[in-house]
């Protein structure tokens, strides 16, 4: 039986940007905010409602809306795959000009999971989209896996893109053991050049990387009630339906749409970022409320 309209989970999908660029033929100089339409019906094959969250700042900005009545409004984020994230948001300088990274990306999807984090809603990332909550919760990257991590795969092919694949491990007594019960290995697809070095305060890993071990999966702990944050350094939304040859992505949507779900009937009380531990940067913190959130 289809679900009413009322009954389906409401969920955000952050923006990947286009800057603005004079050489370009169409919308020229204009800035292009955008889905990718892999991640935007993986969602909806759960029944879904997906929405993109924009950014709202930039030079045509106008109105009151913020990011935070999207995250009042709306059951829970999944933070987007793409650029790299610049070094500078984890107080390093980048070794090399073409990791430089999106600041100003960076700066809307740290607006975003500090808006949702305050909210008490789930998020969920994927790809960049994990190495960004680790960032934001005081975790630190490998600005490039060959070149920082010794005996580093290489995690990111860029003619065979999303066919290019590693084995992961599941770190046995995780949540995500727990949705797949049968596996200790899988096979994922890897694209990527950055990840997680550090991971941040709070938080567990729950897959590795084979043979090199970079974090594959990670999940924030959720004592002293804590909302639902997890990530996926793969992408579960490339995974061919009905495949046996990479990890099945259904258990991982279900668990974060069941987390959407419950934190919908019964909502949690955010805990004040100054009181937690393993919050968001302070630094960043202030630049988000100046330059992003307005408030």
């Amino acid at each position: 039986m289809t679900q009413p309209v009322s009954a389906r989970l409401k969920i955000g999908l952050s923006a990947c940007f286009s800057h603005a660029d004079p050489a370009r033929s169409l919308f020229t100089n204009k800035t292009l905010q955008y889905v990718e339409q892999s991640i935007a019906h993986w969602l909806m094959s759960a029944g879904a409602m997906v929405v993109m969250v924009p950014c709202p700042t930039g030079e045509t900005a106008r109105g009151d809306t913020k990011l935070s009545h999207y995250a009042e409004w709306l059951d829970g984020v999944v933070m987007h795959g793409g650029a790299d994230v610049w070094p500078g948001s984890y107080g390093e300088v980048p070794l090399k000009d073409a990791w430089i990274g999106d600041q100003i990306r960076d700066l809307y999807d740290l607006a975003l999971v500090e808006a949702f984090e305050q909210a008490g809603k789930p998020i969920f990332g994927v790809c960049r989209g994990l190495q960004l909550i680790n960032v934001a919760f005081g975790g630190t990257l490998y600005q490039d896996i060959e070149a920082q991590h010794d005996g580093g795969l290489r995690h990111r092919d860029p003619v065979t893109y999303d066919q290019n694949f590693h084995e992961i491990e599941v770190v046995q007594g995780t949540r995500l053991s727990k949705l797949f019960p049968d596996t200790r290995t899988a096979r994922v697809n890897s694209i990527h050049h950055q990840g997680v070095k550090d991971i941040a305060p709070g938080f567990d890993i729950e897959a590795w990387s084979l043979p090199d071990r970079v974090p594959e999966a990670i999940r924030r702990r959720s004592d002293r009630g804590r909302s639902y944050i997890a990530a996926t350094q793969w992408h579960p939304e490339f995974h061919k339906y009905g495949s046996t040859e990479t990890v099945d992505d259904s258990p991982i949507l279900h668990d974060f749409l069941w987390a959407c779900a419950t934190a919908r009937v019964a909502p949690r009380t955010s805990t004040s970022m100054r009181d937690m531990p393993g919050r968001i940067r302070n630094r960043a913190a202030r630049l988000l409320r100046q330059a992003l959130l307005r408030r």
